[in-house]
């Protein structure tokens, strides 16, 4: 499992002109699942997310995470974050999850992430998205599990 993770002031997320998903101060993350990974993971993965220091403390250090905040999260999948670039000009996506473990796996990092009581928004699973963001910094970390 990958979540590209960025600390924003807002961001949101569109499918067929509608905002589907919109938040406040807080984490835009772009989820993907890869071949073989496991529902374990996602839970994983979900947790490291809540607990990842990111935000500044009354130092200006990044010693706060998301949940010490309470800031909002919103998820988007994004299987091209498994492309494999080492060769030619074009991407390969074959280590990327097929779409039905993918979305599982998507749904699964949901649910974990829901549970912590957070302002939780999505985007739509396989849907062609516009994402609009003001990264916070620029902060933007890649989490594996």
């Amino acid at each position: 499992m990958l979540a590209l993770l960025q600390r924003v002031c807002e961001a949101s997320v569109t499918v067929d002109g509608a905002v589907i998903g919109q938040i406040d101060k807080g984490l835009m993350v772009l989820v993907c699942a890869e071949k073989g990974d496991t529902e374990d993971q996602a839970r994983k993965l979900a947790q490291k997310l809540l607990r990842y220091r990111v935000f500044s403390d009354e130092n200006g250090k990044m010693n706060r995470s998301v949940k010490d905040v309470a800031g909002d999260v919103l998820l988007v999948s994004q299987f091209t974050l498994a492309a494999d670039t080492n060769s030619g000009n074009r991407p390969s996506f074959t280590p990327a999850a097929d779409p039905e473990t993918g979305r599982r796996l998507y749904e699964v990092f949901v649910d974990e992430v829901r549970l912590s009581g957070l302002k939780t928004q999505t985007g739509r699973f396989g849907a062609d998205m516009k994402v609009a963001l003001i990264n916070d910094g620029p902060v933007t970390f890649l989490l594996k599990a």
